[in-house]
């Protein structure tokens, strides 16, 4: 096989930088300086020297945005630094009260305080990764920690770089940004799918995430996407000061960022900018949803913290959803896990924002009343929040003859249970604790990824068997035969066998698994992490005054009352015992102090270890005080490394970043 010439990689290596230069015009700044077919020509030139040269493929080379083979399915990612969520505002007034929050926090003159102004885009939120200035990694959002590896998917979008700009560029940097589809992209989509006879996605944002969200990243490429980087997770090098700056940044870096994006240095220029952009909202090529709006100065974005899960230096002013009248066919009862009943409006369907909507909440009882909805009314119907389909109004001129009101039954409609309104609640609940309605929520949030995670138990699944009578209450699982499970339709020796597998793998969960699997009404993944955390023990949790809890950071007064509800109820008890009978460990937690020989210090796990699971150790480190994270940089203390270690350990060593094997891992943590 003949070698490339000098003259012939030199050739390669300008087509490469000639074809990114040519990407970023075109993909981020809009402002094209060849036609489509020139750009083709240095494409197809470049395509066959790697043709016939595959020595001088790189991971980088422009050649390399084709999809990769299909995935058997997506892995998950921990993000080094959460992915907050923004608290909303959908008033002046609510901006106010958030503006002043700050300045009384802040305790510094008005005129400090600055904010970057941005649009809130309709998209999917992702982050992606650079080493040494070459794009390695991408994830969704996902729950904010951790998120779905799409690292060959998001490879496709042509506004992400593959190689950043500038010299020099971080060691490591992880960009935040919005992937979405412009709606003249997204129409072109829609019609080329009525020609095949392929459903139709309901609107912008769905096409975007569902097409980064594909199995096999060739059909992610063959979809018009586009990404607004909005911010950085992390960094080796110094970040930039403020919000403006690192915009400002990410530009030179390489990236698209909003061309609609305003510093203001007042409350009263915020509010201005709002309108201004709601003014344009229509007339802008890709859906937005409102501004976002983040206090500038990374030093007072550090002093003013965050809440559970969100920051208190941003907030998300949203516009007005927008509305649609159609008519109410009937009004039905919905049971959810908690057994709260909601009425639910059965619509003419209609589409509200691109979406169509054919049902609509009525929230309560007296919601319905309040608004006088009968069955047969004109409504007008608006997505709240441009999410959760709602009935607004009633246009009564358009009523016809005298309908009879609602009114919320007496039984519930799927366990026939009595109905219960307690004093000062406007939440009509059932009191069945067989009820099959709450029984199957409470089983599918109970065995879901996050709680006891088990693995292959699916909602038809676990429906039959409540069905069937085979389980009554999550803790019943524990006691499942196989003669159970086969009396079960479309059961096999090797599903069921499977299944069983699933359970015993569950009963030994973690603290913050066990407490979420509960089921406490307001405490999700993240609060049972501080729940478990601060008390070590469901024993010791459950013996917590309402007082006692609302000392806890993070812990209010609704969450307090939520968690002694739960423990003071005779019920609950009996189901944590027969959980116990059932074989589930309840874990104990050391206190912190006990041991934090491991505080400060950063981990990273490659290879297989013999004598732990990868969460085995990730729990081990974490327990002494110590951190996992998924990449190595400068900030690594300690690569352990087991067999068949990766890429990881060969940039430990380019670090020299000390590398533990199995046995001094086990010594240095006493495992």
């Amino acid at each position: 096989m003949s070698k490339p010439t000098p003259r012939e990689i030199e050739r390669v290596r300008h087509l490469r930088e000639e074809i990114r230069r040519h990407n970023h015009l075109y993909y981020v700044l809009d402002n094209p300086e060849i036609s489509d077919a020139e750009y083709d020509r240095l494409f197809d030139e470049l395509k066959a020297f790697e043709e016939k040269y595959p020595e001088l493929v790189t991971p980088d080379s422009p050649t390399q945005r084709v999809g990769a083979e299909p995935l058997e399915k997506f892995r998950t990612l921990r993000h080094t630094v959460p992915m907050l969520s923004l608290n909303k505002c959908t008033t002046e007034a609510e901006f106010r009260d958030f503006h002043r929050r700050v300045k009384d926090l802040l305790k510094v003159p008005e005129t400090d305080i600055h904010y970057t102004v941005e649009p809130k885009f309709d998209g999917l939120a992702v982050e992606v990764r650079y080493e040494k200035g070459a794009y390695s990694l991408g994830a969704t959002r996902g729950d904010g920690t951790v998120g779905e590896d799409v690292t060959h998917n998001l490879k496709t979008v042509k506004s992400i770089p593959l190689k950043l700009m500038g010299n020099p560029v971080p060691d490591t940097i992880e960009v935040r940004g919005e992937i979405i589809m412009s709606k003249e992209d997204f129409a072109a989509l829609n019609r080329d799918r009525v020609e095949r006879g392929e459903p139709l996605f309901a609107n912008p944002r769905n096409a975007a995430a569902g097409s980064v969200r594909q199995l096999d990243p060739r059909i992610t490429a063959s979809r018009p996407l586009g990404m607004f980087a909005y911010g950085i997770g992390r960094m080796d090098s110094p970040q930039p000061a403020t919000q403006w700056e690192t915009l400002e940044a990410l530009k030179k870096l390489g990236f698209r960022v909003s061309p609609h994006i305003r510093l203001c240095r007042s409350a009263e220029e915020v509010h201005a900018f709002y309108h201004e952009i709601l003014e344009i909202r229509d007339s802008l090529p890709y859906e937005i949803d409102g501004i976002v709006i983040k206090v500038d100065a990374f030093d007072f974005q550090r002093s003013l913290g965050e809440l559970s899960r969100s920051p208190r230096w941003a907030v998300a002013w949203k516009f007005p959803p927008q509305q649609e009248h159609t008519v109410v066919k009937d009004i039905l009862v919905s049971v959810g896990r908690t057994g709260a009943l909601t009425p639910v409006a059965l619509l003419e369907p209609v589409r509200v924002g691109g979406v169509e909507v054919s049902r609509a909440t009525l929230h309560n009882e007296d919601e319905v009343h309040k608004k006088d909805v009968r069955v047969g009314d004109t409504v007008v119907i608006q997505r709240a929040g441009d999410v959760i389909p709602e009935v607004v109004k009633v246009i009564h001129s358009k009523r016809r003859g005298d309908p009879p009101p609602f009114t919320m039954p007496e039984t519930c409609p799927v366990c026939g249970s009595k109905v219960e309104r307690l004093p000062g609640e406007a939440i009509h609940r059932c009191t069945g604790i067989a009820c099959p309605a709450q029984v199957k929520e409470h089983l599918a949030h109970f065995v879901s990824k996050g709680a006891m995670d088990m693995e292959g138990l699916g909602y038809k699944f676990l429906e039959q068997m409540v069905d069937r009578g085979i389980i009554r209450d999550p803790a019943d699982l524990y006691f499942l035969t196989r003669e159970d499970l086969m009396k079960m339709d479309r059961m096999g020796d090797k599903l069921a066998e499977n299944l069983l597998a699933a359970v015993e793998n569950s009963r030994n969960p973690t603290l913050t698994s066990l407490i979420y699997a509960l089921g406490i009404r307001n405490v999700g993944r993240h609060l049972a992490g501080v729940l478990a955390h601060h008390f070590h023990s469901i024993e010791n949790l459950a013996r917590q005054s309402k007082e006692d809890l609302e000392q806890v950071h993070e812990i209010g007064p609704t969450i307090a009352l939520s968690v002694t509800n739960f423990f003071n109820n005779p019920k609950n008890i009996t189901f944590i015992e027969k959980l116990k009978r059932g074989g589930v460990a309840f874990p104990v937690e050391e206190a912190e102090s006990r041991d934090a020989s491991l505080a400060g210090k950063t981990f990273v796990l490659t290879g297989v270890l013999q004598g732990y699971t990868r969460e085995e150790a990730r729990r081990l480190i974490e327990k002494l005080g110590g951190r996992v994270t998924g990449s190595v940089s400068r900030k690594t203390d300690y690569v352990v490394a087991g067999r068949d270690p990766g890429s990881k350990l060969d940039q430990a060593q380019r670090l020299g970043i000390t590398i533990l094997d199995e046995a001094a891992f086990r010594d240095m943590t006493g495992g």
